[in-house]
C-alpha cells in the first residue's frame, strides 16, 4: 500500500513539473508572437517613412526647378511658405518643451 502511494506521489511531482513547463512554454510562444507583430510595425513604419521620404525628394526638385525658372511670384509664395512652416514648428515647440 506504501508503494502505491509512493508512486502516486511521484506521479503527482511529475505532472505538477509537467504542467510548469508547459506554462513556460506557453509564455515563451506568447512572446514570440508578440514580437513578431512588433517587428511587422516596426516594418511598417519603415516602409512608410521610406516612401515619404522619396515623395519628399520629388517636391524638392520640383521646388528648386520652380524657383531656378526665375517665377517670382512662385519663389515668393515658396518662401511665404517656408516662413510659415517655420513659424508654425516655432510655436508647437514652445508648446511641447
Amino acid at each position: 500500500m506504501s508503494e502505491a502511494y509512493e508512486r502516486e506521489r511521484q506521479n503527482n511531482a511529475r505532472l505538477d513539473e509537467l504542467s510548469s513547463k508547459v506554462s513556460a512554454l506557453r509564455g515563451i510562444t506568447v512572446d514570440i508572437y508578440d514580437n513578431a507583430r512588433a517587428q511587422d510595425v516596426i516594418d511598417n513604419t519603415s516602409e512608410t517613412f521610406s516612401s515619404m521620404t522619396t515623395s519628399l525628394k520629388g517636391s524638392a526638385t520640383r521646388l528648386g526647378r520652380m524657383a531656378a525658372s526665375g517665377n517670382k511670384v512662385a519663389v515668393l509664395k515658396l518662401s511665404a511658405i517656408l516662413i510659415g512652416i517655420f513659424i508654425f514648428l516655432y510655436y508647437v515647440s514652445k508648446l511641447f518643451f
